[in-house]
């Protein structure tokens, strides 16, 4: 198996680093991992800005990991970015180094002298990254042409979903990217024609990370019992996930804007005690009824419709084909199927492997 992080990926080259040395002293061996050089840089100084961002918003954070994923994205937009590849050119990185903090001189209130002094510091860190990242970079384009022209096995690995798409998303309570099918094909080089098909992945209720519009989110005893038996908690900050019923809107939307043929429902398990529960079918607004998502100026009086539907008050976790579910879980999938249009192909039913329905 070989890894790559893609042409998408923003990359923290100082974080890389340390998690390879740690799994080479851990005996993990690290020959198969691989880095595109047109990947974008992360540096210290995109971390500075996000803290300030944020501090900027006031009430309004976007609640952001701090990691500067935003910002370097921002400069990759902007075209002041630095690229993995140039890291290996001294000439070239300190010249790209210079317009990066030539971009922010005046927000940092640096002088000229001072400007300098941080581009002699950044172009000698970046560069000793470079030379100790140099035999795992390569030209992505060509590497995943050949695995896909070889018919290898590509699995993309992004983040997020729909409504936290950059463009799509709930902005600007959104991340810096594309997490949609066009946006793996973009920022992971497979053209889309080898796309065969695409799977939506919904977990039977609402989950989110951030600040930002959750419509059906609840904030008493249903969103704390879905926190605790689902496990959701942040994996990258440890913060607890924001709970609540399952938004059909959103997922309809997902379906749409992505083109999806089947969707996976995943932890049906985690409503096994439930006596009832709540689907959001619509949002209401001062502007009408919404089957999908309306743009994000709509959402500050938003309510969102429900339908009310018998839980099923026993455990799934044992059920490895539809006709295993209770009787009320396969109806919560009917509904869900009458609502998006697109049927389950697998059904989850705990944290492992075998507990998987396949709808087949």
């Amino acid at each position: 198996v070989i890894n790559l992080l893609g042409t998408g990926t923003v990359v923290d080259s100082r974080a890389l680093l340390d998690e390879l040395r740690e799994l080479a002293a851990g005996g993990v061996a690290v020959d198969g991992f691989r880095v595109s050089d047109r990947a974008q840089v992360v540096v210290p100084l995109h971390k500075k800005v996000e803290a300030a961002e944020e501090r900027l918003r006031g009430g309004a954070e976007i609640g952001t990991t701090g990691r500067g994923i935003g910002p370097a994205y921002a400069t990759k937009a902007a075209r002041f970015g630095i690229q993995v590849g140039d890291l290996l050119d001294r000439r070239r990185l300190a010249a790209t180094v210079r317009l990066l903090l030539g971009r922010y001189e005046a927000w940092l209130g640096l002088s000229e002298a001072e400007t300098l002094a941080q581009v002699d510091e950044l172009t000698e860190m970046l560069a000793a990254d470079g030379e100790e990242l140099r035999p795992y970079v390569v030209d992505a384009a060509t590497v995943i042409a050949d695995w896909v022209k070889g018919n290898k096995t590509v699995l993309l690995e992004g983040q997020l979903g729909i409504m936290r798409d950059l463009d799509w998303g709930i902005y600007p309570f959104v991340t810096s990217s594309n997490p949609t099918a066009g946006g793996a094909c973009a920022a992971g080089g497979v053209p889309p024609r080898f796309v065969g098909s695409v799977l939506g992945v919904v977990k039977a209720y609402t989950t989110a990370v951030g600040s930002g519009p959750v419509p059906t989110e609840d904030e008493g005893e249903v969103g704390e019992l879905l926190r605790r038996r689902g496990g959701e908690y942040g994996a990258t900050t440890g913060r607890p996930r924001r709970c609540g019923w399952l938004d059909l809107v959103a997922t309809r939307y997902a379906c749409l804007v992505n083109g999806i043929d089947k969707i996976c429902v995943t932890k049906m398990d985690v409503l096994d005690s439930l006596d009832e529960i709540k689907v959001c079918v619509k949002y209401r607004t001062a502007a009408g009824e919404h089957e999908y998502v309306p743009q994000a100026r709509l959402f500050e009086d938003l309510e969102p419709v429900y339908v009310t539907l018998p839980g099923w008050r026993r455990s799934t976790r044992e059920a490895r084909r539809l006709t295993d579910l209770p009787q009320e879980a396969r109806a919560y999938l009917d509904f869900i199927t009458q609502q998006v249009g697109v049927e389950p192909a697998l059904v989850s039913v705990g944290p492992h492997r075998e507990h998987t329905v396949d709808c087949g």
